[in-house]
């Protein structure tokens, strides 16, 4: 019944995989896999078993406790991406990303350039890699009307935004996952990742700062600048804070990330009430008036437009990787390719994990989706919490998808909103990607052997 297990598996990884070729949205076969890989166990009345991080072996258990267990641990991330979205749904309700316009003044595409990467390096450590791709595309298309200038800035912000999603807890859904899933705290995952991050992001913008393309002036609008609402500029702030404050709350009470994110939700949600002129009717509303939109309330507007889509997926893909788990085979799949890896990691806690394995995640994440890739290698090594292994997953997975277009969510939106040609991208654009990639990987490396294991 394995074989099975693992035939579902990849027929429905490739069809993920396949989305646009398909024209299929990856949460279909998402949701249907892990439903059939569940049935099948159930049908089949297959051993499940439960990783004991501490003794590194499988202990058996029950289906339905099982099911339960890897259930609360996904809807633990699924809460918290729900409630990071609508913060950020509402702080573009108030068009407070249009704040950030009114900081972009240079003329020069060389300054242009580090300023568009700098924004997208920070943003994405805060707002996630996805939403700042999205803001500072529509910012570049108002600023630069030259298209084949526009689609190398694209470019460049894809691997900015992804080195900054990696070194924060908040920034990307798969540094979200280890530090809801225990496997690294946000001070420390900080504290191994941000440099290398830092190198992976200002490698290639500086070499791309040299080329051709980016020297010289450009002739944009910069007239239109601000938030057309009079509170962006606050809630852009306020937004922005309160995502922040998550890890801090965590940090004092221990409760788990979507506690804090759920008081961040109701703090921007009551201001965005506060601060709303419109009108809200419980028993019903004024079609004539013209003001039908989001029941007349900022936060259910901002409900009616998170990525459900997204939310959906997640829980399918991640419900499925947890069945492999479940029945033991990503655990005995590492010790299989441990064992004919180069050991090349450190070792801690009696365990040595190969720096090579952690590489090919990285570079397995540009053409299979990071999120799958990084739950799998949550149930695949048993290492210690904040262990180096967990740090370097979370910087190849988060910065290893910028090196193909459809590697990454930052890169696929970005796709879609400025038509970027896949092969286009492969040429111009990879090759910076790599060497930022392997820039991090090493100064990660360097600071892992001898500074801040010292």
């Amino acid at each position: 019944m394995e074989s099975i297990i693992i035939i579902v598996f990849v027929l429905g990884y490739l069809a993920i995989t396949l989305e646009h070729n398909l024209k299929i949205d990856k949460l279909i076969p998402a949701l249907g896999m892990m439903a059939l890989l569940w049935a099948i166990i159930a049908l089949t009345h297959m051993d499940v078993f439960e990783v004991n991080a501490e003794l590194k072996e499988l202990e058996a258990t029950h289906i339905d406790e099982i099911l339960l267990h890897h259930l609360g641990k996904t809807a633990e991330i699924l809460v918290f991406l729900l409630g990071a979205m609508t913060i950020v749904e509402i702080i573009d309700y108030f068009d407070g990303f249009a704040t950030i316009k009114g900081y972009i003044k240079a003329r020069s595409k060389r300054k242009l350039l580090w300023i568009f990467s700098i924004l997208a390096f920070v943003l994405s450590a805060i707002i996630d890699n996805l939403t700042a791709t999205i803001v500072l595309i529509t910012i570049l298309q108002k600023v630069i009307k030259d298209r084949e200038l526009r689609l190398w800035f694209a470019g460049i912000i894809i691997i900015a935004a992804n080195a900054g999603g990696a070194w924060s807890p908040i920034g990307d859904v798969t540094t979200t996952m280890l530090w809801i899933g225990h496997k690294v705290s946000a001070a420390l995952l900080i504290e191994h990742v941000l440099i290398p991050s830092i190198f992976c992001m200002v490698v290639p913008v500086l070499i791309a700062s040299r080329l051709k393309i980016f020297k010289g002036n450009i002739e944009g609008d910069f007239s239109d600048t601000g938030s057309k609402s009079k509170y962006g500029t606050i809630m852009l702030y306020l937004g922005l804070g309160m995502i922040v404050f998550v890890p801090l709350f965590k940090t004092v009470t221990h409760l788990p990330p979507y506690v804090g994110m759920m008081l961040s939700l109701a703090v921007v949600a009551t201001f965005a009430e506060i601060y709303s002129n419109k009108k809200f009717a419980i028993s019903g509303v004024n079609e004539d008036s013209g003001d039908f939109e989001g029941h007349h309330s900022p936060v259910h507007h901002s409900l009616a437009r998170i990525e459900l889509p997204s939310i959906l997926f997640f829980l399918g893909i991640l419900m499925a990787v947890a069945a492999l788990e479940s029945l033991g085979m990503l655990f005995h799949f590492a010790e299989k390719m441990d064992a004919v890896m180069p050991m090349l990691g450190t070792e801690s806690a009696g365990e040595k994990v190969s720096d090579l394995v952690v590489l090919i995640l990285g570079v397995g994440s540009a053409v299979i989706d990071n999120v799958p890739l990084v739950a799998a290698s949550m149930g695949m090594f048993s290492v210690g919490v904040d262990d180096p292994v967990w740090h370097f997953i979370a910087y190849s997975a988060g910065t290893g998808g910028s090196m193909l277009i459809i590697g990454s969510a930052a890169g696929v939106v970005a796709m879609g909103m400025e038509k970027i040609d896949f092969f286009w991208y492969l040429k111009k654009i990879a090759w910076l990607a790599l060497i930022g990639f392997l820039s991090g990987a090493v100064v990660f490396v360097l600071l892992r052997n001898f500074v801040l294991n010292v």
